[in-house]
């Protein structure tokens, strides 16, 4: 019997988004916050570009409709002539209530947050008419999935958010519904799943060395 061959699927996040200019988008959520990427971001995502374009190109290649991803993919697509296929379900969680407010006017809100924060304690139940968490699992998992089927016999790369990474490692983790997984993926970090058949291993996450340890990419 053949073993099964390997690939990999490749959540990438976004570059820094701008604080300062907010967009805003219509998702079958909501209207949702829209920022593009600022200053910091795009330089990010031209240090991101560099290593991308040492990589095998990916056989699928998926993006969130929301700005931030779309541009934090655009230089790939121009140096390559790659189009990335967007699809709404990967976009971030929506936020209900919180969408359009900044962190000043939460803690207000809610002045038990910053030890919550603190203390590694979920923040997101408390924001009103927000997406659940199984809601928002619910779109994500099949539409990774979806994308993973469509390309069965190479490497799948989505851009998307650090809550779109977090849901779908969830499930691979096969963590309770009661459990929560909560990491902070540096922007445009690369975390990693290895695809055997039908089987999902959590392989890397949370890759930024292309920001911490520029060398490593080097042209030699």
């Amino acid at each position: 019997m053949s073993a099964q061959p390997e690939r990999r699927l490749y959540l990438i996040r976004h570059g820094k988004a701008s604080h300062s200019s907010t967009g805003e988008l219509r998702t079958p959520q909501g209207l949702v916050a829209d920022p593009p990427l600022d200053d910091v971001g795009r330089e990010q995502v031209e240090i991101l570009t560099r290593r991308l374009l040492k990589m095998p190109r990916p056989a699928g290649l998926y993006v969130s409709p929301l700005a931030r991803a779309r541009q934090t993919v655009a230089p790939f697509e121009r140096e390559t002539g790659m189009s990335a296929t967007v699809v709404d379900n990967l976009a971030e969680w929506f936020g209900g209530e919180w969408e359009f407010k900044e962190f000043e006017e939460l803690i207000g809100e809610h002045p038990e947050m910053p030890n919550r924060v603190l203390m590694q304690d979920p923040v997101f139940e408390l924001a009103p008419g927000a997406e659940s968490k199984a809601g928002f699992q619910g779109r994500v998992v099949p539409a990774v999935e979806a994308a993973l089927a469509a390309h069965p016999g190479g490497d799948v790369w989505i851009v998307c958010h650090g809550g779109v990474i977090n849901v779908f490692l969830s499930q691979i983790l096969g963590l309770h519904p009661q459990q929560e997984l909560f990491f902070l993926p540096p922007n445009t970090s690369l975390n990693t799943v290895r695809i055997v058949g039908d089987q999902r291993f959590v392989w890397f996450i949370a890759d930024d060395t292309h920001i911490t340890q520029p060398d490593l990419y080097a042209d030699r």
